[in-house]
């Protein structure tokens, strides 16, 4: 990968990101991240994207499982996924740049059956590959094409569906066709997800979850920790004390209305399962955080709309 895409990528982030790093784009789920100093711990619930590393370095973790990818690499997450993600290279004289792209499962539902692609067997929900030529150039391409908006609604469909494209003919390809195949049980437990996304506040037994992936209950639990390596409790818990987070560093809340608005009903209850998640109880969390980030804001791999 030559520098080209790292420079049009700089420029973008120049001019449209925020305090936090994030340069949002006009391309639907695309984003440039920068950061000029190693990160702290981030945690999220990811959805599924790739993550194209232009300059410095990344470790994510998953369950006990630890990637770490550099400048060349691909990051690809195919499933909603708990994370916890760290920069870990990155200064003001060489920061940590990459591009985030949210993949589109309805585009590559399309793509799978016009190049006739069969199902494939479920498999890692993380991997990390070096990137493929055909994508780093779709991927610099979409950036030029961000310099010159008035092209943007004639282009930016064609070029986020080559996109698509080389990434089912690469490397990642096999791990992304499963999360395209219509009726896979990894489009139904993204039903479900969706659901405990909307509604993460409220109670959600999991007849109802079940019933929205088309599963049986036993079916629907096994499918569910399969793919996320949580069960369907835990992935809501870990929605409501991420979203808390964020509600106490960014928009200023306390820890007991943050707590209520997430869905508990005990501040005790809160702040016990908050420390088991962040290490430490909301008040001492909150404050570390506003000592070292200027604004949180979206983490880097979960900027294209995943908490």
């Amino acid at each position: 990968m030559d520098d080209s895409l790292l420079q049009a990528a700089s420029r973008y982030a120049r001019v449209h990101a925020g305090p936090a790093g994030v340069a949002q784009s006009s391309i639907p789920g695309l984003a440039v991240i920068r950061a000029c100093k190693p990160s702290g711990l981030e945690y999220a619930i990811s959805r599924p994207l790739v993550c194209l590393v232009l300059q410095g370095s990344k470790r994510v973790l998953l369950g006990t499982e630890a990637f770490s990818f550099t400048a060349g690499d691909s990051l690809l997450i195919t499933a909603d996924v708990p994370t916890i993600s760290q920069i870990t290279q990155a200064s003001e004289a060489e920061p940590y740049f990459s591009l985030v792209l949210e993949l589109d499962l309805a585009l590559i539902a399309e793509l799978g059956l016009e190049m006739k692609l069969g199902p494939v067997a479920q498999g890692a929900a993380v991997q990390v590959e070096p990137t493929d030529g055909e994508v780093a150039d779709t991927a610099l391409r979409l950036m030029r094409l961000l310099e010159r908006p008035a092209a943007l609604p004639f282009l930016g469909r064609q070029l986020l569906r080559e996109m698509h494209y080389w990434l089912l003919a690469g490397k990642h390809g096999g791990a992304i066709r499963q999360i395209g195949w219509p009726d896979s049980h990894a489009q139904r437990v993204a039903a479900a997800v969706a659901l405990l996304r909307a509604e993460f506040a409220q109670p959600l037994p999991v007849a109802r979850l079940a019933s929205t992936a088309g599963m049986s209950a036993s079916a629907f639990y096994l499918h569910f920790r399969a793919a996320t390596s949580l069960s369907p409790l835990q992935f809501q818990k870990q929605l409501r004390l991420v979203e808390a987070r964020r509600l106490m560093t960014a928009e200023g809340c306390s820890a007991s209305s943050a707590a209520f608005a997430v869905g508990y009903e005990s501040v005790q209850q809160f702040t016990r399962e908050y420390r088991r998640l962040f290490g430490l109880p909301p008040g001492q969390d909150t404050a570390t955080i506003k000592r070292v980030a200027p604004q949180p804001g979206p983490t880097a791999e979960t900027v294209a709309g995943a908490s």
